[in-house]
């Protein structure tokens, strides 16, 4: 990975920011982008000692313009872009009759719209330098999620997207990488929206039992590296797709009563 340059939407916390951490010990050239600039300036001063190049870019996936000036302004700096991470994301929680479709619409603005924005930008640089296109999914774009509805079916587009990517690029020599972690130890679920839009604030679950950002980003790198089409994490998000296949029913009953244990269901 050294010198190679490295675009990480969502870079300012999570699974993002361990993502830019990792490449920087491996001296790669970094390009930070995510909404909260501060956050970011000092993620920045951290790693430009240990990156071979560093770029901090204010961008909001969900608005077409802020992803184009993204890829313009990494381009003008480094000249090429070798990994695009689509990692940008946000969840949510609230059964859907209750939720405000405006919720819906934010979380397929920023998990899918946000994905196809970048890549439609960064494409041609890509193809160019026979690169790989991540996109950072979800065991929930394999199964559907009881109260996530939005979530859920952003990250399915997202997959379907990202495939036939792969697949009309094929004989191109472009990689592309859909990467499922399980539950992660993020601040995702704190900042989830509820179903008027306000911000969840709290976990509803047991977050030591969870893999952590810094373990799943080792895993993308890995996998990059390897240049895989698939990377699913946790005994238990394998478990899931592979039993999901054969038992879908079976399943729906068991990802239902998973999922109602949490603290305050929306449902029962």
């Amino acid at each position: 990975m050294k010198d190679k340059v490295v675009i990480i939407t969502g870079a300012s916390s999570g699974i993002g920011k361990a993502l830019a951490e990792n490449f920087a010990e491996r001296n790669a050239k970094i390009v930070l982008a995510a909404r909260s600039l501060d956050k970011l300036k000092e993620l920045e001063s951290r790693l430009k000692v240990k990156a071979s190049g560093i770029l901090t870019v204010k961008t909001d996936v969900s608005r077409e313009e802020d992803c184009l000036n993204l890829i313009k302004k990494t381009v003008e700096k480094f000249g090429t872009i070798n990994i695009l991470i689509n990692n940008a994301g946000i969840s949510m929680r609230a059964v859907f009759q209750d939720v405000d479709l405006s919720v819906i619409k934010q979380l397929m603005d920023i998990n899918f719209w946000g994905t196809v924005y970048c890549t439609k930008f960064a494409l041609p640089y890509l193809l160019k330098s026979k690169g790989s296109v991540v996109g950072v999914s979800s065991i929930a774009g394999y199964k559907g999620l009881p109260g996530r509805a939005g979530y859920s079916a952003s990250k399915f587009a997202m997959q379907g997207f990202l495939e036939v990517l792969r697949i009309e690029n094929i004989k191109k020599e472009l990689h592309v990488l859909i990467a499922c972690p399980g539950f992660t130890t993020s601040n995702i679920r704190n900042t989830a929206l509820a179903a008027d839009g306000s911000r969840q604030g709290e976990s509803p679950r047991n977050e030591v039992k969870m893999m952590s950002a810094e373990e799943v980003a080792k895993r993308i790198i890995k996998a990059i590296e390897k240049r895989k089409d698939r990377l699913t994490l946790t005994t238990q998000g394998k478990l899931t797709v592979t039993l999901n296949k054969f038992f879908p029913k079976f399943m729906d009953k068991m990802v239902y009563n998973h999922m109602a244990k949490e603290a305050d269901s929306p449902f029962k």
